[in-house]
């Protein structure tokens, strides 16, 4: 058994820089989990009209309607074992905003069924993406978003992509620095780039058994079907 991002890539995964493998080995067997602590040099969002559908994901912790430039930021990636037996890692990034914290949720789990990891976005699980994982020729990680569903009661819905975002993720890590480096971009086909965030962040690790996970790092609600 190997870490669920392991799994999803892979012999790929050994092509990623050494530090970027350790990071992603957060699990149940190694025992480690990461809490990356650093600033985010800028968060952005596209233009006016998308700022309430950005609000209104914030109610569940999914995306940041606000922007800002050097905003302290802490990311927390902690293995567990879920209500439906499966390991899952969080992705809780804490933005430090002026007029109070905002909160980006995210808990990912290994889907054999579609070979990729699946990312429940928000507090309850209401969105699931496919997520597929490679490693660049320089080591760096890119993350693509693929398909969306709605996950509500007895609804499970495919978002329809001109309605739905792409997301992609690129990290890497910087030997001179010793920083993690980390971009995101969401964007929409017809409407263009919605929201994003760049920065860099120092990780440091601990036992994941004997600390556990933390009141409110865990979603409200976890859905079961992948």
């Amino acid at each position: 058994m190997t870490s669920i991002f392991a799994r999803a890539m892979g012999d790929d995964f050994e092509r990623l820089h050494p530090q970027l493998r350790r990071r992603f080995s957060v699990g149940l067997e190694s025992g480690e989990a990461c809490v990356g602590r650093g600033s985010m040099d800028r968060i952005w969002h596209g233009r006016a009209f998308v700022k309430p559908f950005l609000a209104l994901g914030a109610t569940r912790n999914i995306l940041v309607p606000r922007t800002g430039r050097d905003v302290p930021f802490t990311i927390e990636n902690v293995p567990y074992t879920d209500s439906h037996g499966r390991e899952t890692v969080t992705f809780v990034r804490t933005f430090a905003l002026p007029g109070g914290p905002r909160r980006f949720d995210a808990t990912m789990v290994h889907s054999p069924e579609r070979s990729c990891v699946l990312d429940y976005l928000g507090t309850h699980q209401h969105l699931a993406t496919d997520l597929r994982l490679t490693a660049e020729p320089d080591g760096s990680l890119l993350i693509r978003s693929g398909e969306h569903r709605f996950r509500e009661g007895p609804v499970d819905l495919r978002v329809p992509r001109l309605i739905g975002g792409d997301a992609e993720v690129r990290e890497s890590f910087d030997d001179t620095t010793g920083r993690f480096r980390i971009r995101v971009a969401v964007t929409n086909r017809r409407f263009g780039p919605l929201f994003g965030y760049e920065g860099t962040f120092r990780a440091r690790y601990a036992d994941a058994l004997r600390h556990g996970v933390r009141a409110g790092l865990r979603p409200v609600r976890e859905e079961a079907r992948a």
